[in-house]
């Protein structure tokens, strides 16, 4: 599955939004815009953005608190975007979780370079380390930076969510995760803790991965916990 990377916007100024819109739009991006700090924090959740560019001076919310609130739940890389330069601002910002810091004015060249970083690197999900780029297990290849499923070397056609449960799986190869890690982590931490949503896209995803969905190769469930991906080659 390729799709376009998506990156949330989160800026109260029309023009600046607008600028930062046009540049990614441009790039091949996909662009989801919001201009307070309360739209974020739900749109986070709901849209499952792979960067977040993040301005501190929100109309209804500091960007800080913001970062504060997204931390608890979320490692989704936050890209803070701000006028303030001073160097207070940006270890604050750091310390609490953002993982890079632009200063504006800046330059579309650099904006770029900071989200191919971001995405390439500072993609953490569950284990709190740096994810490779490829994961590779017995016939079953992913690669993160093309949003890339193959098995046995044929593309597989997955949707977004599906795909950001394959992924969080394969980025903790061999590791149990629970059915409430699961939905914090790909719904947020409002979802009902309903695990018949997460059945239902994990019973789509074996369709299209196993060639047996009864006797899975890949993902396996733990009865009563969880799901665990096969540890990688």
């Amino acid at each position: 599955m390729n799709k376009k990377a998506r990156i949330l916007i989160v800026e109260d100024e029309p023009v600046i939004c607008n600028f930062i819109a046009a540049t990614l739009s441009a790039n091949d991006y996909k662009v989801i815009e919001c201009g307070s700090g309360r739209e974020a924090i739900s749109l986070i959740p709901s849209h499952c953005p792979d960067v977040v560019l993040l301005d501190l001076g929100l109309p209804d919310m500091d960007g800080l608190a913001v970062l504060t609130q997204v931390r608890q739940w979320s490692d989704i890389p936050i890209i803070v975007v701000s006028a303030r330069g001073d160097e207070i601002s940006k270890v604050q910002a750091l310390d609490i979780g953002a993982d890079d810091y632009i200063t504006k004015p800046f330059g579309t060249s650099e904006l770029l370079a900071r989200i191919r970083t971001a995405i390439r690197h500072t993609v953490k999900l569950g284990s709190g380390k740096v994810s490779s780029d490829t994961f590779k297990a017995k016939g079953l290849f992913i690669d993160f930076n093309k949003y890339l499923v193959t098995v046995g070397g044929e593309e597989v056609h997955l949707t977004q969510i599906e795909y950001k449960l394959v992924s969080l799986l394969a980025h903790n190869p061999g590791k149990v995760l629970t059915y409430d890690f699961i939905i914090k982590k790909i719904w947020g931490p409002f979802a009902l803790k309903d695990n018949q949503i997460l059945r239902v896209n994990m019973a789509n995803i074996r369709r299209k991965l196993e060639k047996n969905p009864l006797e899975p190769e890949y993902i396996f469930t733990e009865i009563g916990v969880g799901y665990r991906m096969v540890e990688d080659d």
